[in-house]
């Protein structure tokens, strides 16, 4: 779960208070729960905000010390959101989530198992190469997991089979890109044949990818929204899953904006994946093909990935984010030089952005 921090309370601060608190763990647990302190948690580049409750109990009660109170950015009197229906329909496939012990629809409230402040990221800090090698092994057994169960079984009760990484969804990616990264970070003023040329390149990309099959993706699979809890992987932040290429959440994981990793183990990953889905599902893989997309889709993903970055400092104020744009660029980058197919496009970027060409 986010970390503990000592971040204050601005405007649009929580929707409770303790009184409010005690009451809802009381009916969560079907006992009286009191009282209830809650600290502010640091999120995510969401508009959510996230609080740990801590609980008094009584003997033998069913409620946890601690739980997370996840506030969303609006109530949702209109029922369930998306982020209940893909938990339940993950939990219905026994993959690793949060479990949900309340929902205040009215106050737009989630009570949430509290999961621990530990990401694969912080996780890993200061990781010896063996347990680097370990913890993203786990991690891409459990992506291969992931994706088979939750498209073998997807149907129209989740809302993940309504979406789909198509040219539209993709290409409106890279003008947010361009709108926030390249015209508002970089304050670069594009000629309209400029324009044209990068956004036709970006266009054929994105037809590429398109065209692949489609899997149940998570779309933020990365060492933030992965917790470490009782020596294993729970999934967080799947809210906006749909359907996509198979490689986008494994470059989501392999070519991670905050948690770079050595080429070789990435490629060694890569090959397990590839392993773990064939035996997943019973059907020979072509691996040149398959690293193909995976690169395509690497400079796709990442591109996306700065233009959130360049948005949230730009639109947010919020200059966290800015630090990860270089390790980024650089995915992008490399990339680019490994896939002759990309040239026009490494042209007309090189122009626009200096700092892809090295």
């Amino acid at each position: 779960m986010p970390k503990n921090t000592t971040i204050q309370e601005t405007s649009g601060g929580p929707r409770f208070d303790a009184s409010y608190l005690a009451d809802l763990a009381s009916r969560a647990f079907h006992q009286a729960v009191d009282p209830v302190a809650f600290s502010v948690l640091q999120g995510d580049a969401s508009t959510r905000r996230y609080y740990r409750l801590s609980l008094t109990r009584g003997a033998n009660s069913p409620a946890p010390e601690t739980l997370i109170l996840m506030q969303l950015e609006q109530p949702a009197p209109h029922g369930e959101i998306d982020f209940i229906r893909i938990l339940k329909y993950l939990q219905k496939l026994r993959l690793p989530v949060p479990d949900l012990y309340f929902f205040d629809e009215q106050r737009g409230l989630l009570l949430l198992e509290d999961c621990g402040d530990t990401t694969l990221e912080a996780h890993l800090q200061s990781a010896n190469p063996d347990q680097l090698k370990t913890w993203y092994s786990k991690a891409v057994r459990l992506l291969a997991s992931l994706q088979s169960r939750a498209t073998r079984h997807i149907d129209a009760a989740c809302p993940a089979y309504h979406l789909r990484f198509d040219v539209e969804k993709l290409m409106w990616e890279m003008d947010f890109m361009l709108e926030h990264f390249i015209e508002g970070l970089l304050g670069n003023s594009l000629s309209g044949a400029t324009r044209a040329e990068l956004r036709w390149q970006l266009t054929g990309l994105s037809e590429t990818l398109a065209g692949q099959p489609v899997w149940f993706t998570h779309r933020d699979y990365h060492s933030r929204n992965l917790m470490v809890y009782k020596d294993d992987l729970v999934l967080l932040d799947f809210q906006d899953a749909r359907m996509g290429p198979s490689q986008y959440d494994l470059v989501s994981l392999l070519r991670d904006s905050y948690r770079p990793l050595p080429d070789a183990l990435v490629w060694e990953l890569v090959d397990e994946f590839i392993q773990y889905r064939q035996e997943d599902e019973s059907q020979d893989i072509d691996r040149d093909e398959f690293i193909r997309i995976f690169d395509l889709m690497s400079v796709q993903r990442n591109l996306k990935a700065i233009g959130t970055f360049a948005y949230q400092k730009c639109i947010m104020n919020n200059g966290r984010y800015l630090e990860s744009i270089p390790a980024t660029l650089n995915y992008v980058r490399r990339t680019l030089d490994r896939r002759p197919e990309l040239k026009p496009l490494q042209t007309v970027l090189t122009e626009i952005v200096p700092e892809i060409a090295g």
